[in-house]
């Protein structure tokens, strides 16, 4: 069995399309989708693209989904507090109005479905063992963790999962690496990967491969640039064609959460 990891879309339909090519390529059974298919700029379309999909497939939810359905659930969306921050700290305006945007995208049929989503997922793969997939971490969406956070810190987290490997996305960043006895990948980021331009996603079995995939960047950020998200611009220049170097990133992310 070969499973494809899809984390962290961000409602980046080119980016999308382009990971779902290659993973048909590579003859993949079975499609895991590791939260955060949105918020981002093509929130319909993309959401009807992941349902209809023709390879089997697996959601759970990160941040992001759980950010748009408190908007969507509540009845008074300007009193929502939960955002899905990593740090816990608010969200300044802008980025609220990108999450209350997207959820006014999200029709009620895919509300329902992205509501009975859960946060962990289990697969026995032959040659991995015991795979537990999670957002971020198997306890929380929202912490973050990255190449660098030292071992000790995480230790508690993934002992005693009972799982070969964990893999997670979140950080927007791949990486490969023991924590303890526990294998833990980060599949990266498909729609808003850091470090280099193109999508990241992970194939498993009969090993833990990751992957990238190039797509017509510049097409990309015009049909973003033509959408209605209120950062359509900002999305276009850093999430497609110049996305900021990873060593920034783990300035931030390293310890954060830790």
């Amino acid at each position: 069995m070969r499973v494809a990891a899809l984390y962290d879309i961000h409602a980046n339909l080119p980016a999308l399309d382009a990971v779902l090519a290659d993973v048909r390529a590579a003859g993949a059974d079975l499609i895991v989708f590791g939260g955060d298919i949105a918020p981002g700029p093509m929130m319909r379309e993309t959401f009807a693209r992941i349902m209809s999909v023709d390879i089997p497939a697996h959601f759970i939810y990160g941040n992001g989904e759980l950010g748009m359905l408190a908007q969507i659930n509540a009845p008074d969306p300007s009193a929502v507090t939960y955002w899905g921050t990593t740090s816990g700290t608010p969200l300044p305006e802008p980025l609220k109005e990108v999450v209350r945007w997207s959820a006014r995208q999200v029709l009620p049929d895919h509300a329902r479905a992205m509501a009975e989503w859960p946060m962990t997922l289990r697969l026995a793969i032959p040659d991995l063992g015991n795979v537990l997939f999670c957002h971020a971490t198997p306890h929380s969406e929202t912490d973050a963790f990255t190449r660098l956070t030292p071992e000790d810190v995480l230790l508690p987290v993934f002992d005693g999962l009972g799982a070969n490997m964990v893999v997670c996305g979140h950080t927007h960043m791949q990486f490969d690496r023991m924590i303890g006895a526990t294998r833990v990948v980060n599949a990266g980021s498909v729609g808003m990967p850091f470090g280099r331009t193109g999508a990241n996603w992970l194939l498993l079995g009969p090993d833990a491969q990751l992957r990238h995939t190039s797509y017509d960047l510049d097409d990309a950020a015009a049909r973003v640039r033509q959408t209605a998200y209120p950062q359509a611009e900002e999305f276009a220049t850093t999430s497609i064609l110049n996305p900021p170097p990873e060593s920034e990133i783990l300035k931030v992310f390293t310890r954060i959460s830790f």
